[in-house]
């Protein structure tokens, strides 16, 4: 697995939900994906809210991709779906950098991603280990944002407004929602976690990795 990270939160309104879906699965992703560091990348659709929330994480082979020419290259040079998609993205929030603490095997169904608050990140690694230890949880990682990669002004960011960013990020993966919910409500008691809603569920809905693209990269 990679050492580095790339997530991204964003919501869409509902009539241009299944544009986003076939922008994001039909040529987002796999442009993405075949750019040298990008390893692979993981779409997620929140559980119990009212909005199309959706969270996606790309794994990478280092945090120096997020800052790297061929991202940057990317970014600067935006598809014309991409053009169209960009500006309609709402609540939208991005962080890049390096993987702090990883535990456990496999990857779950279901995801939560807690926003760590400044200074969250020292006793981080410790609350993963214990998580992990719930029933049902398949692994924690702990994600440390650089924000003066995150922060590189691009065409694509000037397309969008308001972007945010974190931190970092404890992320839980477990077999079902209970599992994850009950690990997360220990994480909440022990660390700075921010943000208004920091139980809200994921559940996968699209991944693609990299050897997926073996033949089709350029």
């Amino acid at each position: 697995m990679g050492d580095g990270f790339l997530a991204i939160w964003s919501d869409i309104d509902p009539a241009a939900e299944t544009d986003y879906l076939h922008w994001m699965t039909r040529e987002h992703a796999i442009e993405r994906v075949g750019i040298p560091g990008f390893l692979a990348v993981r779409m997620f659709r929140a559980l119990d809210v009212d909005a199309r929330r959706y969270f996606i994480l790309y794994e990478l082979e280092h945090a120096g991709v997020v800052g790297g020419a061929d991202y940057l290259a990317r970014l600067n040079q935006p598809t014309p779906w991409s053009q169209r998609i960009m500006p309609q993205l709402r609540n939208f929030a991005r962080g890049g950098g390096h993987v702090g603490a990883r535990t456990g095997t496999g990857q779950g169904g279901f995801l939560a991603a807690l926003r760590l608050g400044s200074g969250g990140g020292a006793d981080a690694a410790g609350v993963a280990a214990v998580a992990r230890k719930h029933d049902r949880i398949a692994s924690v990682q702990v994600l440390k944002t650089d924000h003066a990669q995150t922060s590189i002004q691009t065409r694509e960011k000037g397309m969008r407004a308001g972007d945010g960013s974190f931190d970092g990020l404890l992320v839980i993966e477990g077999l079902d929602v209970q599992s994850v919910r009950a690990a997360v409500d220990l994480a909440a008691t022990k660390l700075p976690i921010v943000g208004a809603n920091p139980t809200v569920i994921y559940t996968t809905v699209f991944s693609l990795d990299r050897r997926s693209l073996e033949g089709r990269i350029s």
